[in-house]
């Protein structure tokens, strides 16, 4: 069996230098194909091409332990406390909505369809509403909040599987086209005749000397390694670790910058290339009429979102930056960013840390709102 740490490496190593390669053929594909999407297609194709199935990989705990906490201190110490009053309000309401959406359009749309097969045999006769609280945890807060819930409405471990198949087949394909979307951010804002198109502030350049590489990684590992051992919530660690890299970045006057940035977007591929290591094709059969709602669902809360925008006139590019922050998380977010604008990472991650901060609260107001008024 290959090992997937070979692959993991690998996969980075060719997506790293083929980006940089400067042959017109070469850049043409990284068009339409952006570095971080292709660093989470070539491991699945090869897992699938291979039939292994490396889900339970102990890469995967690895990652979650060292390689995102990493690439969150590292983003986020590339970050000024000035950028973040970069992101404003606006932005943040574009978020919201879009969480609030997830967690009330399901309740709005069994009440206004109860009549039609989907509700009626589906949702209610055969329990998939059950299914829609844990969905709600999985897209706003990620895998913590999506067991959380399912304990809560006491999701029957059948329809748990099925729903959790058809939400992980949904989310690596919302993946992609937001992947492609967010690239298309600035014919949107000509579209919807967006004005507000400016992006938070370059990255600060400083004067003087700056720390040397070496001590630099030293100082955002030594935090990562400590954080490990003391802290055992990811959630907690996610936060803190955040704070971390700003004050890093805020009260060491000769930070590097610069050297902080280039790691992070690195550590973004690696991460990539892990969760690609994921994406297998399902075998497990699964609810057709379900899956539509789902889709229904998701693309939803992305118009929602982008009629919000309009409305406040916000640059396009934060709507699926938004989306990711909800239904992708803290490791997808900074990666579908960074094929618009790498500078704008640190922002995806303090929504995804308000989305992972968020997610069971909006679960339990699902689960109130579908005893109350559905079943």
């Amino acid at each position: 069996m290959t090992d997937p740490w070979l692959i993991t490496v690998c996969t980075v190593l060719a997506v790293y230098y083929l980006d940089r390669w400067e042959n017109k053929h070469v850049k043409s594909i990284f068009d339409w194909v952006p570095a971080i999407l292709l660093a989470y297609i070539i491991p699945a194709i090869i897992s699938n091409f291979l039939k292994v199935d490396y889900a339970q990989a102990a890469i995967h705990s690895f990652s979650k332990d060292y390689f995102i906490p990493l690439a969150i201190v590292a983003v986020m110490s590339s970050l000024s406390l000035g950028q973040l009053k970069n992101i404003g309000l606006k932005p943040v309401v574009v978020f919201a909505f879009g969480s609030l959406f997830i967690a009330v359009f399901p309740v709005l749309f069994m009440l206004f369809f109860s009549d039609t097969q989907l509700i009626s045999k589906t949702m209610v006769a055969e329990n998939y509403w059950m299914g829609i609280p844990p969905i709600v945890g999985s897209w706003i807060g990620g895998s913590t909040s999506q067991l959380v819930l399912k304990e809560l409405v006491e999701c029957p471990e059948n329809i748990f599987l099925a729903v959790l198949v058809m939400d992980t087949i949904l989310v690596n394909v919302w993946t992609i086209l937001m992947f492609q979307g967010i690239k298309r951010s600035d014919k949107l804002n000509l579209w919807f005749t967006i004005t507000d198109v400016a992006i938070p502030e370059d990255i600060r350049v400083g004067t003087g000397a700056k720390l040397s590489p070496w001590l630099s990684a030293i100082i955002l590992l030594g935090f990562v390694v400590l954080s490990h051992f003391l802290i055992s919530s990811f959630v907690l660690k996610v936060v803190l670790l955040s704070v971390v890299g700003l004050l890093l970045s805020n009260f060491i006057p000769r930070w590097n910058f610069t050297f902080a940035l280039k790691v992070g977007s690195i550590l973004i591929i690696v991460v990539m290339a892990v969760l690609g290591l994921k994406l297998q094709i399902a075998t497990l059969g699964f609810n057709m009429p379900f899956l539509g709602f789902l889709t229904v669902w998701l693309v939803g809360h992305f118009v929602i979102m982008m009629l919000i925008a309009k409305v406040l006139n916000v640059n396009m590019a934060w709507v699926p930056i938004a989306s990711m922050a909800n239904v992708g998380g803290i490791a997808t977010a900074p990666a579908v960013t960074a094929a618009y604008n790498i500078k704008w990472m640190p922002h995806a991650i303090v929504l995804a840390i308000l989305s992972m901060a968020t997610g069971t609260f909006w679960g339990m107001l699902t689960i109130w709102l579908l005893k109350m008024f559905v079943v």
